[in-house]
């Protein structure tokens, strides 16, 4: 069990104590044509309804996407993307104004209207700054957290880029490393710095067990980790399934990230990973106590 690296994140006046209380990360996706049907919402009825589950069932922070990220997902323009995630921060700053919010977006003048005019706390960028060249000078100047998520090319061009030298794991932290010096010459402060190796994003099947296997060396980096593991293909194609039937998987990893360093949960199904992480916190508790000397 990972429990060397103590991880904290400052944000909405809040410090969240990442290491003793891993955080769930509930996905709201006002988009309709996401990978997981069941994660589509539209209407105001439905995303209202999405967000008070999402709170009720424990999530720490809502994170709100505008434009499907799939492989070969159609594209959207800017004012269509900033669109939807207006309805939907309008929606939660009305009936949750203190609740933690980050928005799903590559783009820098998307994600500064989300700060500045929709509210939004966190930015969320699956691109690492790579597709936009104004993300990570926008972060960086908006002095919010960030996450840096590792990818190559775009949503419809990342899975012909699978590409990599040695394991997996080691090439991918390379190249973000690479993001990162960008980001640190850019200003962006390293308490503002979130990784996500990107599970899914320009690697296949076998690529991401094997990034699953090496999640330490993420862990080692010193950062808080970010695992979105939810409902993926590396789950359902692994039993011939579709996402619809990837709960139990998903839980499963969810779990396995948890006693392997990861500090945030990205899922879509709220409840069980609140109970992975209270679990996970009470056999770290017990861990402890057995590891306190005795008088």
């Amino acid at each position: 069990m990972k429990s060397d690296q103590h991880c904290t994140l400052r944000v909405r006046g809040q410090v969240l104590d990442l290491t003793e209380e891993p955080v769930v990360m509930g996905i709201l996706n006002h988009t309709p044509d996401s990978f997981y049907a069941g994660s589509r919402i539209q209407g105001e009825e439905a995303v209202e309804e999405r967000i008070d589950r999402i709170i009720a069932e424990g999530a720490k922070i809502i994170d709100v996407g505008g434009y499907s990220s799939r492989p070969d997902a159609d594209d959207v323009s800017p004012d269509e993307e900033w669109r939807r995630l207006s309805e939907v921060l309008t929606a939660i700053r009305c009936h949750y104004p203190d609740v933690i919010v980050s928005v799903d977006t590559f783009r820098g003048e998307v994600a500064r209207r989300c700060i500045e005019e929709g509210g939004a706390d966190i930015i969320n960028d699956i691109s690492g700054g790579l597709i936009d060249p104004e993300m990570l000078p926008t972060a960086a100047e908006l002095d919010v957290p960030y996450i840096l998520m590792h990818m190559r090319g775009t949503p419809k061009t990342m899975q012909k880029l699978l590409h990599y030298d040695g394991r997996i794991a080691d090439g991918a932290i390379s190249e973000l490393l690479g993001q990162l010096r960008k980001a640190h010459e850019l200003g962006m402060r390293d308490e503002n710095i979130i990784l996500d190796p990107g599970f899914g994003f320009s690697k296949n099947t076998e690529q991401n067990w094997e990034m699953m296997a090496d999640l330490d060396k993420w862990v080692d980096l010193g950062y808080p980790l970010l695992v979105g593991i939810s409902r993926k293909s590396m789950i359902y194609k692994l039993f011939g399934h579709t996402p619809f039937e990837a709960l139990n998987g998903t839980t499963f990893l969810n779990a396995y990230s948890l006693l392997h360093g990861a500090h945030i949960l990205r899922v879509h199904d709220v409840r069980e990973g609140v109970e992975c992480v209270r679990m996970y916190q009470e056999i770290r508790r017990l861990s402890c106590e057995d590891a306190k000397p005795v008088d």
